[in-house]
């Protein structure tokens, strides 16, 4: 008789670390499928919109029904429809780089832009445009690569050169040092080459100039790299649990936060090498998922791709109709929400920090 408490006792507790994943399937499906037809209904939006105004009667045959005699359908299909598939794309992008970073660092603060990979990548591109002008996107994709990956070894290494460790400060406060000098150098490379007007658009960030070829260069990085964020989501979840449960529950720690940071690398630098220098979406973004689904990486990283995307594109449609015919910089419009944002969590983690 006395074996049975036990063995209800060791039960419970094997249950209770995944006792702790709450989540809710229901609003993570009302996300994905009203987030969905909600991106269309933007992305017919912002295609419709512009300095030359087109019904959305003539984009709906535009799409399907092309006809290369018709200018607005040329203005469709050239400039504005890579331009929204873009921006959808790259909000994607950073918003679940962002998910997959704060899960593997259960840091709240953890973002592509404050921990330095934008940076990182904008200086590479910097090197690129001074040293390589000319040079194809698919190279220009791989050196955003390396920028972000020179970029997380800097703060990392600044940060993890102390007695104490890397706490969530001190790795915030290495993103931001990091960020700063990369920014600097890129600067300084821009003005010494006089290649300031093309690192103008990536300073400020936006979608204006992409073009088909860069989505057929970029798709299959951002594919495959969605895929394998949701076939590591189940051990995110985990590690956002601690890396003690995750040990105890069986998960290779070491080649998941290996594969989680590939990942991150990869949708960063190519977000970067696209929109250029935005930020905060990867900090909002998973916050605002992980509040209305809870926290379960399996659905958090579909529902944040879905989410960024609507940020990104209604982001752009706004930096259109905010001084038409001019546009302000998307990255100017997300920081308006991002910057308080971030000190919000700050004084909310300002215990834990």
């Amino acid at each position: 008789m006395s074996s049975n408490p036990s063995s209800v006792h060791s039960d419970s507790n094997t249950e209770s670390p995944t006792a702790k994943i709450h989540t809710r399937p229901w609003a993570a499906t009302l996300i994905l499928t009203g987030g969905i037809l909600l991106l269309v209904l933007g992305m017919a939006l912002s295609i419709s919109f512009g300095a030359a105004d087109i019904q959305l009667g003539v984009v709906w045959k535009a799409v399907f029904d092309f006809n290369p005699d018709l200018t607005p359908h040329q203005i469709i299909w050239e400039i504005r429809l890579p331009r929204v598939l873009g921006g959808a794309m790259v909000g994607a992008c950073f918003a679940v780089a962002g998910a997959i970073m704060q899960g593997m660092t259960r840091n709240p603060l953890a973002d592509s832009g404050l921990l330095g990979l934008n940076a990182g990548a904008g200086f590479a591109l910097a090197i690129c445009f001074a040293f390589f002008p000319g040079m194809p996107y698919m190279y220009i994709i791989m050196y955003s690569f390396l920028g972000a990956g020179l970029g997380v070894l800097l703060v990392y290494g600044f940060g993890a050169a102390s007695r104490s460790g890397l706490t969530p400060l001190r790795l915030v406060l290495a993103g931001a040092a990091v960020s700063a000098m990369l920014s600097a150098l890129s600067e300084g490379i821009a003005l010494y080459f006089r290649i300031g007007q093309d690192l103008a658009f990536w300073t400020a960030g936006g979608v204006a100039g992409t073009k088909w070829s860069h989505l057929q260069v970029m798709f299959p990085w951002v594919l495959g790299a969605l895929i394998v964020g949701l076939i590591i989501s189940r051990s995110i979840t985990l590690l956002s649990l601690g890396e003690d449960i995750a040990v105890g529950l069986g998960q290779r720690t070491g080649l998941i936060k290996l594969l989680g940071l590939i990942v991150v690398l990869i949708l960063a630098g190519t977000a970067v090498s696209v929109v250029g220098a935005v930020g905060f979406v990867g900090l909002i973004i998973p916050h605002l998922t992980r509040k209305l689904v809870g926290v379960d990486y399996r659905w958090i990283i579909p529902c944040s791709a879905v989410m960024g995307s609507l940020l990104l594109v209604f982001s752009d449609l706004a930096a259109r109709m905010i001084n038409p015919p001019y546009e302000t910089p998307i990255g100017a419009l997300v920081a308006l929400i991002g910057v308080p944002f971030f000190l919000y969590l700050a004084r909310k983690e300002r215990r834990s920090l």
